[in-house]
Parts: structure tokens; sequence; C-alpha cells
């Protein structure tokens, strides 16, 4: 079989066109076929001028193409994609090479590609067809090298991302972060400068390009006392944070939290936490999580999960009043009882003791700000039976809070059987529901906060919150509910799919938390919160004994439920 290349000549004059084939054989490849083409289209054409088309048929004769033409013009199929392969990640002062070909097989020679966009320093040899690359110490970037194919006229790019070399002594910090938008894979938000305390400041965050004008604060509570801490940003409403390509779409946000995760060295507990909660049921208000790589004043920090800030800005994403009441629980006493569980079991001085409001008005301090969080506390720890059934689900959205309670009894969240949520409620509408959602999940699937080890084989109701022990209690709330959390476990949280979600994280993370574990391991092992443990592990070793518990616990509660 040939293949048949015509090139047809069209005068501009009233002249016929003159019509000349040439029939190379298949092993001869496109490229060259096209360099063959150029050669007869491309020069004189007996002195008429004009444009060349390029045809391609099929001959199915020998090599005369006694065959002949089988039937007009067609559409080939790209000839070349050039390519180099990659993405290429690697640190300064470590060398690459990769070498430029077809993608389609097609043997061009090395002197048929045309590179631009090569870094300084970085060269091609077409001889070997091999770009070769050693950074130096102030050429952290993300480079992308167009690869063209001149027989063809195809175009490829080569994405070469070079990480800052944060350890070494003469380490020049990155010079550009606006093109410094990744880093292993992950994107990276530059902060500057850094907040002091937990009141709002102007800053500025570089992320994949663009620049933006915000407020920045601390944030947390027990880590602020962190080397490694975590911030708030608030962007401006005509300029809000965007990444489409992470977490399913992070999208339009007035409010993000640099997470951070200094006492976690799985780094994944908390995007698993959050992850369960979403994947849990689809009418939950998600809390979107992903890994990203944080530089504070243009100095390597580390690993971060860049989080949602709940808030009525989120709130109001998902189709609920912006300015309604959203109160934190901020310790044990938001337990939906009377009685202090602070304070040794005396009665509290107001039913939402153990509660702060963050928004919504009245303000916090104002006459009837609390109101209508009294109520339902007081409502939950006084109603009879009867009246609890009649009157609880007028009250909140109960699917919501029972995968509250399915969450914390399954990561065993110790810490977030009563503090650590967020409760919101639209007082202006005369049927809005109570709604929650989780927050801070440190205490989780087999650490505390202190980060000391926890057995997954216990049982875990939380009884100490008033509302789940009604839940459990009550035959007509709690069967119900049981059957439901098989349901779950045999659905959404599956043991095969929470081992591939936490696998899926650390495939993409695994670089970064290396480098990450390099910088704080010392800083970490050091921290007088746990500093006295004997079981630290390295991060492989706590993906390994995460996903054992994860293994183990799901075994205990499909036993159990």
């Amino acid at each position: 079989m040939n293949r048949v290349i015509a090139c047809i000549s069209r005068p501009r004059g009233p002249v016929a066109s003159a019509r000349s084939a040439f029939a190379c054989p298949l092993s001869m490849g496109l490229g060259l076929c096209a360099a063959v083409l150029s050669a007869c289209g491309g020069g004189d054409t007996s002195g008429v001028g004009g444009s060349t088309t390029t045809t391609t048929s099929m001959s199915t004769g020998g090599s005369g193409g006694t065959g002949g033409d089988t039937g007009g013009t067609t559409t080939s199929a790209p000839a070349c994609k050039p390519t180099g392969g990659g993405p290429y990640w690697l640190a300064e002062t470590e060398d690459l090479s990769f070498q430029v070909s077809c993608l389609t097989g097609e043997p061009l020679k090395g002197e048929d590609f045309e590179l631009t966009g090569l870094p300084l320093g970085a060269a091609y040899d077409p001889a070997t067809s091999t770009v070769s690359f050693t950074p130096g110490l102030n050429q952290a970037a993300v480079y992308e090298i167009t690869l063209l194919a001149k027989p063809t006229g195809e175009q490829g790019v080569v994405k070469v991302g070079v990480a800052d070399k944060w350890d070494d002594p003469a380490n020049i910090p990155v010079l550009d972060p606006l093109s410094y938008g990744e880093e292993y894979g992950l994107p990276v938000l530059f902060l500057s400068p850094v907040p002091a305390t937990k009141d709002y400041t102007p800053a500025t965050v570089i992320y994949r390009g663009h620049t933006y004008t915000v407020e920045a604060k601390q944030h947390g509570a027990a880590s602020l006392n962190y080397p490694k801490k975590s911030y708030t940003l608030e962007f401006p409403k005509d300029d809000k944070f965007n990444d489409p390509d992470e977490a399913g779409g992070f999208k339009d946000k007035r409010r993000i939290i640099l997470l951070t995760t200094f006492d976690d060295n799985s780094f994944v507990r908390q995007r698993l936490g959050y992850d369960m909660w979403n994947k849990v049921d689809p009418a939950n208000v998600p809390i979107q999580t992903y890994a990203a790589v944080v530089y504070l004043d243009n100095q390597y920090v580390g690993l971060y999960d860049i989080a949602d800030q709940i808030n009525g800005y989120m709130m109001e994403d998902f189709g609920y009043l912006q300015d309604g009441n959203l109160y934190k629980s901020i310790n044990h006493d938001a337990n939906f009882t009377l009685i202090s569980s602070q304070n040794g079991g005396i009665p509290k001085d107001t039913p939402h003791q153990g509660y702060v409001k963050v928004e919504g008005t009245p303000l916090d301090g104002e006459p009837g700000a609390y109101d209508d969080i009294d109520e339902l506390v007081t409502f939950v720890a006084t109603s009879d039976s009867p009246t609890f059934l009649a009157g609880i689900d007028d009250r909140i959205n109960r699917p919501e809070y029972e995968n509250w309670w399915y969450l914390i009894t399954f990561m065993m969240g110790d810490d977030s059987a009563a503090k650590n949520n967020y409760h919101y409620h639209d007082p202006t509408d005369p049927m809005g529901k109570f709604h929650v959602l989780p927050w801070d999940l440190s205490w989780s699937f087999g650490e505390t906060w202190l980060t000391m080890r926890q057995e997954p084989e216990q049982s875990r109701e939380y009884w100490e919150n008033e509302l789940f022990n009604r839940f459990v209690h009550e035959p007509s709330i709690g069967d119900p509910l049981r059957a439901r959390y098989n349901s779950v476990l045999h659905g959404a949280w599956s043991k095969d799919k929470l081992l591939a979600m936490i696998d899926g994280y650390t495939a993409r993370i695994d670089k970064s938390a290396k480098r990450d574990e390099a910088r704080w391991t010392a800083e970490y092992q050091a921290y007088p919160g746990w500093s006295s443990r004997m079981d630290f592990t390295t991060y492989e070793g706590e993906i390994a004994y995460l996903k054992d518990w994860v293994s183990k616990r799901w075994d205990y509660q499909d036993a159990k439920y």
C-alpha cells in the first residue's frame, strides 16, 4: 500500500490547473512525505504562482501506484503530536532530561523540532532530541516549553515545575510568585505580610498567577501556639477567591481558612472527615477542602488545607439568608442540656452557655441575641417524649443532625460531640429550621487533639449530648437511625471507598508531604503538648496507621450497626 501525495497549484489567472502526484511508501512516514510535498509544491510552478493545498489519499497498488486514487480528499489524523512527556517536577539544583518525539510514533529527527520557552540554562540537543536542565537556586518557577514539529506545523507543550529548595543554605527565595503557581502538582498560595494577631489586617495573596488584596488574621485556639499557624483570609466581594479545579470547584469564596497540618503528620485527617460529611448526604451543606502549599513572606511554610470558613456568605451560596443567626459551640457546655459539663454538673447560667454568636442580629450582648437557640436547647432538655417527638422536626433539620452523629461516632470525635460545630438558623423564616455543620476535626481517626493514640474498637454514642441521647433512646428515631447507619457503611462510607479516598489524597500530596515533614518533624516531636509520646511515626507510617485504624473502625461499626 502506498500513500499518494497530490500537489495542486491553483493559478491566479485563467489558466488550467496543473496537477502532479508523488507516491511514497508507508515506511517513509508522514513527516518525510510532507517534506517531499513541500518540495513539489513550494517551488516554481511553471510561473503561474498561487496558493498550494495538500490532499492525502490511499493507493492499493504496488510501488508504481497502479491501483490509482481511491477517491477524493480526506482529513488525516494528527501526523506527529509533538511531546516530551511530563509534567516534570523537581527541586532547584536537581537534574532533568527528557526526549522530544511524536506521540503518534512518526519518526521525525531532532532537527525537525523547534523549541521555545526554554528556561535559562536549559539546552536542546537535536542529535539526540534531548532537553537537559539543571535549575539554579534562583529558578523556582513553573515553565511551559513549546514544541513545534516543523514538517507538520503541530505544537505541543511540556510543563516543568521547579520547586524552591528552601533548605539549601544558599537558597534564593522565589523571585516571581506569579510564575510559581504550583509545587509538585499542588497549588501554591503566597501570603504577605504574616498576620500577627486574631484581628484582621490588610495583606496580599498571590495564587495561580492572580494577586488579591485581602484582610487576614490568625485562626484557631490551641493552634495559635503552634509554630505553623492557621489563618483566615477575607476577600473583596468584587474579587472572590476561585479555584475551579480543586475540591470539585472551589468557587467565589469570600472567606477561606489556611488550616495548619502541624498536629497531624498524616496531613489528611481533617480532609477525610469533611469529605465524609459531604458524601454521607448530598443535602448537607458541604464543607470544601483541598491541599495546597503555603509561603509566608515568600518563605516556604509547607502543606496546608485550604478550607471553607463557615459564615453567612457560605450559607447564602446554598440558598440561605446571609444574615441568619450563626452560633459556634466553643466548649462542652454546648450539650443541649441545662447542666454544665465544664463546671462539674452545676446548672448553667443560660441555656446557650457553651455557644457564641458569630453572626446575625441582635448582636452578641444585645437583648434577644440568643432567643432562638435558648428555646431549642430548653426544648431538647426539658420536653417529655411525646412533645419531643412532635416538635423536634419543626426545630431542626434532623437528617443533618443525624449525619453529624454518624460522623463523630465513626471517627471517634470526642472533642466534637458538643463543641466544634456551628448551628445556623434564619429567624425571619417562620418555617426555618436549625442546620448543623461540623468544624475542627483534629480529634479524629485514632488521634486526640494532643496526637495521642486511640484504639478503634470502642463504643461511642455520645449520650452526654442530650440531643444524641434522645435520638438513640427514642425508638421511633433510634431504630431508623441505626438502620440507616448500616446503609451508610455499605454505601457512601464503604470500607473500600474510605481507603480509596485516603489513597487518592496521598497520591497527590506525597512529594509535598515529605517536604513538609523535612521542615517540621523536629519541632512537631518537640512540641510541649505531646513531646512525651514514645510512638511517633513518619508520614508514611502515619498513613499506614490511619488506614489500619479506619479499616478496623469500619469493621467494628459494621458489626455494631
